[in-house]
């Protein structure tokens, strides 16, 4: 990468990405104040009070390594939830994905947006152990997929096998729950099942159906996930995958060290796709925070790809973030750009 092409460019979008911030931070102070400020039904005040309306946002842009920059409202994503101390719960999370997009040498436009419904699930309580949900869920496979949301991760970019191996949702029905170990460990367990063929694809997205795996985790100052899936790619001929996958956090002074590793394995003996990555997060000052990672990706219709990356993340305050990298190894994808990206997220 030479970074002689990219500081133009990242001069001549500068204010481009201070629109885009400033967008995003306005609208998600919007929100919040309609929140805040949203009237209650005094007929049935006890069931109104159960709801709550939240969300998050991000802007940022890219200077790819090949000289072209681009900037972007990423998301808008709305969060209403419902909890009316009884054994039901409802969530969902609808999202405005790339309301609006600039790339050098073309107008601001916003071709390409559209809405997603992540997750819309209700799910029932009959202790911490046992609990089961109905709907749309995130797919519990290590815990990036899970707690994806920008305002919730260190980087701007997603690690690919986090998003190119599995199904990301699953329309279907889960029972999961935790228990304690003894007093320093718990242990949680998830068990799904697709019953609801996904209908949507979104861009470049792979379709899955046949869903079906469960996923159990040791929780502690060390936490540890294992899980196994089973499931088909929604194309002619396609075979069974059966996919194993373990991932682990732990943190020590103010450092992190994750890292998720999955392996396919296809019925007709052929390579089913493999891929891992290792990140690391160390404080610097003043709620500055280094990070590195390195990962790796092979699929068999999209051939392997090696990344690397590197920055630093200030965390403004708990419920935003400004994150700064820059990311080489292969070729840049739609889904893996490469080069100099920034952005900044928020959670209202």
């Amino acid at each position: 990468m030479k970074i002689r092409k990219i500081k133009p460019a990242i001069l001549s979008v500068q204010h481009h990405m201070m629109r885009m911030m400033l967008v995003s931070v306005a609208l998600s102070f919007t929100l919040c104040k309609l929140v805040y400020a949203a009237p209650t039904i005094e007929e049935d005040a006890t069931f109104w009070d159960g709801f709550n309306l939240g969300g998050y946002s991000s802007a940022g842009f890219t200077a790819n390594s090949n000289g072209d920059s681009e900037a972007a409202l990423n998301e808008i994503s709305l969060i209403l939830s419902w909890d009316g101390n009884s054994r039901f719960r409802f969530f969902s999370e609808l999202e405005l994905e790339r309301p609006l997009s600039w790339q050098e040498g073309k107008r601001l436009r916003d071709a390409g947006s559209y809405l997603d419904l992540e997750r819309f699930y209700v799910d029932y309580t009959f202790s911490d152990r046992v609990n089961i949900r109905a709907g749309r869920f995130l797919t519990p496979a290590g815990r990036w997929n899970e707690l994806h949301a920008p305002p919730l991760v260190w980087t701007t970019t997603r690690p690919v096998v986090t998003s190119r191996l599995f199904p990301n949702a699953t329309n279907g029905l889960m029972l999961y729950g935790a228990t304690p170990w003894n007093d320093d460990l718990g242990v949680e367990y998830k068990v799904f099942a697709e019953t609801l063929k996904d209908q949507h694809q979104d861009g470049n997205e792979i379709l899955f159906k046949d869903i079906r795996g469960a996923r159990i985790a040791l929780t502690g100052a060390t936490s540890v996930g294992v899980q196994v899936m089973e499931f088909k790619e929604r194309k002619p001929d396609a075979p069974n995958f059966r996919m194993v996958g373990l991932d682990f956090i732990k943190q020590y002074r103010g450092w992190e060290f994750s890292g998720e590793g999955f392996q396919r394995f296809s019925n007709d003996g052929k390579d089913g796709g493999s891929g891992a990555y290792l990140q690391a997060i160390a404080p610097i000052a003043q709620q500055w925070y280094g990070m590195a990672r390195l990962e790796t990706y092979q699929h068999p219709d999209e051939g392997s790809l090696n990344r690397w990356l590197v920055g630093a993340a200030w965390r403004v305050t708990p419920l935003r973030i400004l994150k700064l990298e820059i990311v080489g190894g292969d070729e840049a994808r739609e889904e893996a750009p490469k080069g100099f990206l920034a952005s900044f997220a928020v959670l209202f």
